[in-house]
């Protein structure tokens, strides 16, 4: 089988080029490296940057997914595509809003039409930012959303991700084989030490440097941490089974931590002595920045169509995390 996973130099796309290439699969990837890194794959790169893939192991092409003629090219080429290239990060999509529109909505809209030409089964990954600031938990995946106003840059992550979807179900509709994943704060070895998209890695790197762990608003909203094993394993699930087909899918722990606490317990296991810092949103984002109080997965779903359920706990995900971020920094 052949593979082709945009954004599979991130951290989630290279744990899932990982598992890819540990079944098999000759895998493509496709990444700018705007956030991900040649370091993320390179201990399954052969030879050239863009030569063939024997099984088991990948070529790298480093191009946006904007390019529509090569991505063309790519997914003609697999079998299964993987699309879990996008602008992540709250802060980089309240910094550069019309950019992480365009990559998130046009990008999507690309890869799918490309899938459709070629006839491709597809998963495309998502957010759990698509339920914006409801009120309703645990979530599940035909809850209603509910968002801001337009003028609010952070929404419209979750409106160009839910506009990802939309493409997709269209396409379902006219017989398409295509899934969808919803993550809710994927963490572990690779994340960023930027923090994209991580509060996890947020808050190690200042651990370990005894610096100031900075918490915004104060500390008492949460979120559901799900180990990056039990995101991938989820997502090939999705991305391979006959069931997930025509549907979208919540991958995420439904154990629910406040992030003050989430803060103390980095700040436990690393034994520092960092000081927790307060610091508003608004004083971080900018005036018009809004927050939801908690984003936690109803995985009934999940259970059912894929039988998966996170087998990895917090503390001992954070472990792993840390025992590779000592080493990797």
């Amino acid at each position: 089988m052949r593979a082709l996973v945009t954004g599979g130099a991130g951290y989630i796309g290279s744990h899932l080029v990982d598992l890819l290439a540990e079944r098999d699969y000759d895998v493509t990837v496709i990444d700018n490296l705007s956030t991900g890194k040649v370091a993320n794959i390179e201990h399954r790169l052969q030879g050239t940057m863009a030569g063939g893939a024997a099984a088991g192991e990948i070529r790298f092409v480093h191009a946006s997914i904007m390019e529509q003629p090569l991505v063309d090219q790519l997914v003609a080429e697999a079998d299964v595509v993987f699309h879990l290239a996008a602008a992540v990060g709250v802060r980089h999509i309240v910094e550069r809003p019309l950019e992480s529109l365009l990559v998130n909505a046009r990008g999507t809209e690309i890869v799918l039409e490309a899938c459709s030409r070629h006839w491709k089964r597809v998963l495309i990954a998502s957010t759990s930012e698509v339920y914006g600031k409801g009120a309703k938990v645990p979530m599940a995946e035909d809850d209603d959303r509910v968002l801001g106003s337009t003028k609010v840059h952070r929404w419209g992550y979750s409106t160009a991700k839910a506009l990802d979807e939309h493409l997709a179900f269209a396409y379902a509709a006219q017989g398409l084989p295509v899934s969808v994943v919803r993550y809710f704060n994927s963490f572990g070895p690779r994340i960023d030490p930027r923090g994209y998209g991580s509060v996890v890695a947020s808050f190690i790197g200042p651990a370990l440097a005894d610096r100031p762990i900075v918490v915004h608003g104060d500390g008492s909203q949460t979120r559901c941490f799900t180990y990056i094993d039990d995101t991938v394993w989820g997502t090939f699930l999705a991305g391979t089974r006959r069931e997930a087909v025509g549907t979208v899918v919540n991958l995420g722990n439904p154990v629910e931590t406040p992030i003050l606490e989430l803060a103390e317990r980095i700040r436990s296991a690393v034994g520092s002595s960092s000081p927790i810092e307060f610091v508003s949103y608004e004083e971080y984002y900018g005036r018009d920045f809004e927050d939801t109080r908690r984003r936690v997965p109803d995985i009934t779903r999940a259970r059912e169509l894929l039988g998966w359920e996170p087998s990895v706990s917090l503390d001992d995900g954070l472990g792993r995390t840390l025992e590779w971020w000592k080493h990797a920094h």
